[in-house]
């Protein structure tokens, strides 16, 4: 396929969905780590228990199931509520239908979390919002047994074979035991780049506001360490599929043209999810075979086999601010929040979405944090970690943070719904300039147990 077929596939699947939206729509995952209390690997029993007594109670349906007929996903076909787990059976994962007002959600959300702590409390199990799962060396280290997470863990675990290209870090099940706050909301064509653009700015402000992922015990510097397990991994084996974007993008045709320089790693042809390695999306339909692997009959298997059109549909980027193929703008980079505050990080996105403009001018004129020699990825990595560096003045930082609050504040009080009291949680981290991250390590270094934020942090 030319280079032209694929920058015409790349613009009907990511740009021409733009066109269609009027409304703004928000739509809210939210992924949750399961604990075992008594420091042993979660039961995955109870967990499969919980899922049918989940499905009983709420009149889901069954969406999917694993290779072992269990159930691994549910759906409400009247909200568009799914329940289901994000990479290993520790990680749950709940996903609301598109809504336009949080409330609705906020509802749903607590009514699930509460029949859901009932189930696992009575045996010593417990969900919390942390972005890291505190008990993670206790767990196994077991996929969804299916074929996309098989294939995405064994992607995941070949780094050793490209180390000396690229530094990795020695944590491929990563995706087992992280879990994340995403939004998405809806974009039209004419504000695309400019919001693009805008939240690409924000995402140093939004590490200082919502980090919450320690890896306690190895990394105590990075708050949120989401950043460095995504990006020092087989996703970031080519850069340009995760994080910032080099470049803010100034035009749909430059967005295009980024796009068609990241890769694509796997496909599923004939019922086999395959891996191969990370190849620029443009070379891969150039290729006559493609070398990759696929897993049958218990173990893995070479295979050679020729692109295809279809292929497409498995190219996806994982940036932080990520255009999809539903029209949405797809905020990836905010951890699991604790649950009495999960619903922040979806108000400060809704809040803001329509002031794109006035986002762009705040950043284009503050001195605090930008217009230094950094550049937007320096800046996030710096802001992502657990102490402040020596150039910032703390107290212009508290006014910026609060200046741009007061305007996603300010843009929900005129929707009318009440939503501006989600924020509340985030003016308090902005005038103490403390997130969830640097207040759980403040508390272990003072000699306090992680199980006091275990509790605390899974308080609804």
């Amino acid at each position: 396929m030319k280079r032209e077929e694929v920058k015409n596939l790349m613009y009907e699947r990511f740009i021409e969905p733009t066109k269609l939206k009027k409304d703004v729509f928000v739509g809210v995952e939210l992924e949750l780590p399961i604990i075992n209390l008594n420091k042993m690997a979660v039961d995955l029993k109870l967990v499969h228990e919980l899922t049918v007594k989940f499905k009983n109670y709420f009149d889901f349906k069954v969406k999917a199931r694993d290779e072992n007929d269990v159930i691994c996903a549910l759906e409400d076909h009247v909200t568009g509520d799914i329940y289901t787990f994000d990479c290993s059976y520790n990680n749950l994962e709940i996903s609301f239908g598109k809504e336009e007002n949080l409330y609705p959600v906020k509802e749903r959300f607590e009514e699930y979390y509460k029949f859901i702590q009932d189930v696992l409390n009575k045996e010593n199990h417990t969900l919390t919002g942390l972005g890291i799962n505190p008990y993670r060396k206790y767990n196994k280290r077991l996929p969804v047994p299916n074929g996309r997470y098989r294939m995405l863990y064994h992607h995941l675990c070949l780094y050793k074979k490209y180390g000396d290209e690229i530094s990795f870090h020695d944590m491929p099940e990563f995706g087992m035991f992280t879990s994340a706050s995403q939004t998405h909301v809806d974009v039209n064509f004419d504000n695309l780049i400019p919001a693009l653009n805008a939240f690409s700015k924000l995402e140093p402000v939004k590490a200082i506001l919502f980090s919450n992922s320690v890896l306690n015990g190895e990394n105590m510097e990075l708050a949120c360490s989401r950043d460095m397990l995504w990006e020092d991994s087989m996703h970031g084996y080519n850069k340009k599929n995760i994080g910032m974007f080099d470049t803010l993008p100034q035009s749909t045709g430059e967005l295009l043209e980024y796009l068609l320089s990241t890769s694509i790693y796997c496909t599923e042809q004939e019922g086999k999810y395959i891996n191969f390695k990370p190849t620029v999306v443009t070379e891969f339909f150039k290729k006559e075979k493609v070398n990759g692997e696929y897993f049958e009959d218990g173990k893995y298997h070479e295979i050679t086999f020729k692109p295809k059109k279809e292929d497409f549909s498995y190219f996806r980027p994982f940036k932080f601010v990520d255009l999809t193929f539903r029209g949405t703008i797809e905020f990836r980079s905010v951890c699991c929040q604790p649950v009495n505050e999960t619903m922040t990080a979806h108000a400060f996105h809704m809040g803001l979405i329509n002031q794109v403009d006035e986002i762009n001018q705040i950043l284009d004129e503050d001195t605090v944090l930008f217009n230094k020699p950094y550049s937007l990825t320096e800046l996030r990595k710096i802001f992502a970690k657990s102490y402040f560096p020596e150039f910032v003045e703390k107290s212009e930082l508290k006014k910026l943070l609060i200046k741009i609050l007061d305007l996603a504040s300010e843009s929900l009080k005129e929707r009318g719904n009440k939503e501006e009291k989600l924020l509340n949680p985030l003016y308090k981290r902005a005038k103490s300039l403390e997130n969830p991250a640097q207040r759980l390590i403040k508390h272990l270094n003072s000699g306090g147990k992680i199980e006091d934020l275990i509790y605390e942090y899974g308080r609804l």
